[in-house]
């Protein structure tokens, strides 16, 4: 059987690898904590469902335009607005299957073979594969903990060359959780105006930030800038609806065109069921958005601390999204049991073999002496888990 090259040389989200491991290891009775899921463990509001509910009874169940209902469109653009200040019209917005289809889009659309993109290391898993897709190059800037995990105007300086096309940003980050301030974010809006490339702003846990820090929609910036933004957005984590598959792409009119044309070929239009439940999200009371962050916000400060009680573990008190990017580098070359830990795929394996416990590598993001962990998951799990990974490391010798 022929299988493709881009295909063939393809790899599995790294992520979804381990989310997968630890499900089949629950499916045999084995009692894993998972630490691993990018995902929110609260329910979908019950305001949401219901007006899913609604939906099917109005008979929305056909086909709607290809780039999303209108009044959603329009919704997006008030709340993109209400929340960060930048104005979209709803013919500059773009309704997809997903944040990641979002992203797909975009970078067809805007990538021709053989053009660079930057991506800042460590990057979501799913960004390198991406432009390797549309035929792009991924081109890495490595950051350091040290710096929290944020490029520096150098950096992006010396990345560029004249087949850089865009940068991804993804603010705030996933996986290390970090955020940028206004003035960081003015710096890096200065050498993308200069090199007239495009910003991909991944904007998908802007809802989600913490210690009082005041999130910074890139597009806000300037008008200039926000002519070379593409937001990326969706009701994934913010609203707990990771599987109704909705997100959000605003831009310049004629780049949401280009990608109305390409959705309409590939995937025509998302769910109409989700376009409506998603419409209740960003238009209906957001209290329960903000309950679920306060939530998030202890959860994190006790995982923050019980990881740093770890000898041998050093991690920073990230300011938003949901994980923490802790350094378990000490470990590596340790041993137990005939196991050795050789780097951050075999420590993640080692966790879940004698810990059951599910972490991420930090490899599969291009940051080799860490390990992810999200705290999207209930304190009594948080609690269990770092117990269970303490006790795992301290048998390496």
């Amino acid at each position: 059987m022929h299988i493709s090259a881009k295909v063939n040389t393809m790899e599995f989200s790294g992520t979804m690898q381990i989310s997968g491991k630890a499900k089949e290891l629950k499916a045999q009775g084995i009692n894993v904590i998972d630490l691993s899921v990018g995902e929110p463990d609260f329910p979908t509001p019950q305001r949401i469902k219901d007006a899913a509910i609604v939906a099917m009874d109005k008979g929305h169940t056909g086909y709607t335009l290809a780039s999303g209902i209108v009044p959603l469109r329009e919704a997006v653009g008030l709340w993109i607005e209400k929340f960060s200040g930048v104005k979209y019209a709803a013919n500059e917005i773009i309704i997809s299957n997903g944040a990641k289809h979002s992203l797909y889009n975009t970078l067809q659309t805007i990538i021709e073979k053989g053009e660079e993109v930057i991506i800042p290391a460590p990057y979501w898993v799913t960004y390198p594969a991406l432009v390797e897709i549309v035929d792009g190059i991924p081109v890495y800037i490595d950051t350091t903990s040290e710096n929290d995990f944020k490029i520096t105007p150098l950096q992006l300086k010396a990345a560029i060359t004249d087949k850089t096309r865009a940068i991804i940003l993804c603010n705030p980050s996933n996986p290390t959780g970090s955020v940028y301030s206004k003035s960081e974010l003015e710096e890096i809006g200065k050498i993308v105006l200069e090199n007239d490339l495009y910003v991909i702003s991944d904007e998908i846990y802007s809802r989600l930030v913490y210690d009082d820090f005041e999130f910074v929609s890139f597009p806000s910036l300037s008008p200039e800038l926000k002519k070379k933004t593409i937001l990326i957005d969706g009701v994934s984590k913010a609203y707990s609806m990771t599987g109704w598959r909705i997100g959000f792409t605003a831009a310049d009119k004629e780049l949401i065109s280009g990608m109305g044309k390409l959705q309409s070929q590939m995937t025509s239009n998302p769910c109409s069921i989700s376009q409506y439940a998603a419409l209740e999200a960003i238009t209906g009371p957001q209290e329960d958005v903000e309950e679920m962050r306060k939530i998030f916000a202890e959860r994190r400060e006790f995982l923050y601390n019980a990881l740093n009680e770890i000898p041998g573990v050093k991690t920073a008190n990230a300011k938003g999204a949901f994980y923490l990017f802790p350094d378990f580098s000490s470990f590596f070359g340790k041993s137990y049991n005939g196991t050795k830990i050789k780097g951050s795929f075999d420590l993640a394996m080692y966790l879940i073999s004698e810990g059951q416990v599910a972490t991420v590598p930090g490899s599969v993001f291009g940051a080799e002496e860490f390990i992810r962990i999200a705290y999207a998951t209930s304190m009594e799990n948080l609690v269990e888990g770092i117990s269970r990974i303490k006790k795992a490391v301290a048998k390496l010798q």
